[in-house]
């Protein structure tokens, strides 16, 4: 018999094929021309925005008229596809499902879809190396930076926090995307940042090379809290030893990150898009190395979201 991995990739694919029986029995035979598109990528020097940029020159190289554009980060991504100012973006899974809930950051409900899972980000909290503090809760009375506004940054920091014991009143908070962080850090203003992301995140990289950081761990216990009331999207993982000159293991948190589309958006196109995502994979790599983990198999999981019916037929025909 087969295990509950099997089972569940079994009804996964099931429901992949169903989708895509419907995509197939109502769309054209063309994507036409679809006009200028964009893809909401996150601050310039994170993995959001490369990795977006990398897409829409794939994308253009195939005759669509596309480009990347900073952002906030997961939830002005959503944001932004569910306005229809977008056609596809990067999102946390935890900012996905609120945002298909309506609740958390987001008014009301948006009718957002996967297109597929592309890659897990690590929660990094960065200090200076010579930091007094070696865990979450020493953040206590520090200046610390939690994100910028309508960035997955700041759902997770404020989620990790809190199970960790540091309420919002116990540490001097800041705003700010990774790029002014960085900067931040660098000169002193403040003593500590979240980021979630890829790694390694360029920005943080840079820094490492001029400022010597190290990565605060995330105990199990703290991502057991976080997990308790959030559908269990969360990991515990070993940070990869090696990046931004670590040394030692180091224990963290991450989540699943997706790219995602409107409902809305036309079948033919959404197809197109994912087709040039994964064909276009290798040549990526070369430049966004999180590229290198897009996998067929696992990309078709972007629950709690439904996938699009047009990245289902991909699926459905890439296994042909």
């Amino acid at each position: 018999m087969a295990g509950p991995r099997g089972a569940a990739r079994a009804l996964a694919l099931a429901a992949v094929g169903a989708l895509a029986a419907a995509a197939l029995a109502g769309c054209g035979s063309g994507v036409g021309d679809p006009g200028a598109q964009v893809i909401a990528g996150g601050a310039s020097t994170g993995i959001y925005y490369s990795y977006g940029g990398a897409i829409a020159e794939s994308l253009r190289g195939e005759g669509f008229d596309v480009t990347v554009a900073a952002t906030g980060g997961s939830v002005d991504n959503l944001l932004r596809v569910g306005r229809g100012e977008a056609i596809l973006g990067f999102a946390q899974a935890d900012a996905a499902a609120d945002a298909i809930s309506g609740v958390g950051a987001f008014d009301a409900p948006l009718r957002i879809e996967g297109v597929a899972r592309v890659y897990d980000e690590y929660v990094q909290v960065v200090v200076p190396e010579d930091s007094p503090a070696e865990a979450i809760p020493d953040l206590a009375g520090l200046r610390v930076s939690v994100g910028e506004v309508n960035s997955g940054v700041t759902v997770i920091a404020d989620r990790v926090l809190r199970a960790a014991g540091v309420e919002q009143g116990d540490f001097e908070s800041a705003k700010l995307g990774i790029d002014d962080s960085v900067e931040a850090l660098a000169r002193g203003e403040i003593d500590a940042f979240f980021w979630v992301g890829g790694v390694p995140t360029p920005g943080i990289a840079a820094l490492s090379e001029t400022t010597p950081v190290k990565i605060l761990p995330i105990q199990p216990e703290t991502v057991e809290k976080v997990n308790s009331g959030h559908a269990g999207v969360y990991r515990l993982s070993d940070f990869p030893l090696g990046t931004y000159g670590t040394t030692e293991p180091v224990e963290t948190m991450t989540i699943p990150n997706y790219l995602v589309t409107s409902a809305d958006a036309p079948v033919d196109l959404v197809f197109e898009m994912t087709r040039t995502l994964f064909e276009s994979r290798t040549a990526i790599a070369r430049t966004v190395p999180a590229a290198a983990l897009l996998d067929r198999r696992q990309a078709i999981f972007t629950s709690p979201l439904p996938l699009h019916d047009g990245a289902a037929k991909f699926y459905v025909e890439s296994r042909k």
